[in-house]
Parts: C-alpha cells; sequence; structure tokens
C-alpha cells in the first residue's frame, strides 16, 4: 500500500506544482486577476505551492525505504519527475491552451 500511496501523493503534489508553475499564465483571463499586481499572482502560485507540499513531503516520507518505504531517494525523483512530465502536457493542451 505504501506504493499505491506514494504514486498517488506525489502525483497529486505534480498537480499542484504545475499549476504553481505555468496556471498564473492564464489568470489575465479571469476576470478578478486581469490587473493583479505581479505580488498578487507570486502570492497565489505559492499558495498552490503549499499544497503542493502537503501532498509531496508525505509522499517521500511514506516512500522513502529508511523511513520503512519501498523507493530509494533516486527511484522517489525519478516517480515525481515521471508523473510532473506526465500532466505537463495534458495541463498545457488544456488549460493553457498552447500549442506546439
Amino acid at each position: 500500500m505504501k506504493t499505491v500511496y506514494t504514486i498517488l501523493l506525489l502525483s497529486g503534489s505534480n498537480i499542484f506544482m504545475n499549476l504553481a508553475w505555468y496556471g498564473h499564465l492564464k489568470f489575465k483571463d479571469f476576470g478578478y486577476f486581469k490587473h493583479s499586481g505581479l505580488w498578487v499572482i507570486i502570492l497565489i502560485s505559492w499558495g498552490l505551492a503549499f499544497f503542493e507540499y502537503c501532498l509531496q513531503v508525505p509522499a517521500n516520507r511514506i516512500g522513502y525505504q529508511l523511513n520503512g518505504g519501498p523507493f530509494s531517494l533516486m527511484e522517489l525523483k525519478i516517480l515525481q519527475k515521471s508523473s510532473h512530465w506526465s500532466f505537463l502536457p495534458y495541463l498545457l493542451w488544456s488549460f493553457l491552451k498552447a500549442k506546439h
């Protein structure tokens, strides 16, 4: 079960991470954020990143071998990066409407 929890938590954390990194590029399309300053956008991105860490930290603690989990540190990083690259194209094409 630790394997499943780790993968699900890392996948969830990457959704928030990608939204924090790239979601702000679409904020101008939402009425309230259209004229927001840079500091407002930074704070919103930090707020999204907070939820990323709320999922990522437990995932690494649950999944790490020295804490009784099934993964080495390298394997945890590979899982995180593969999750990132799995979700990023979906975010770019669907939410950001990005072209090649």
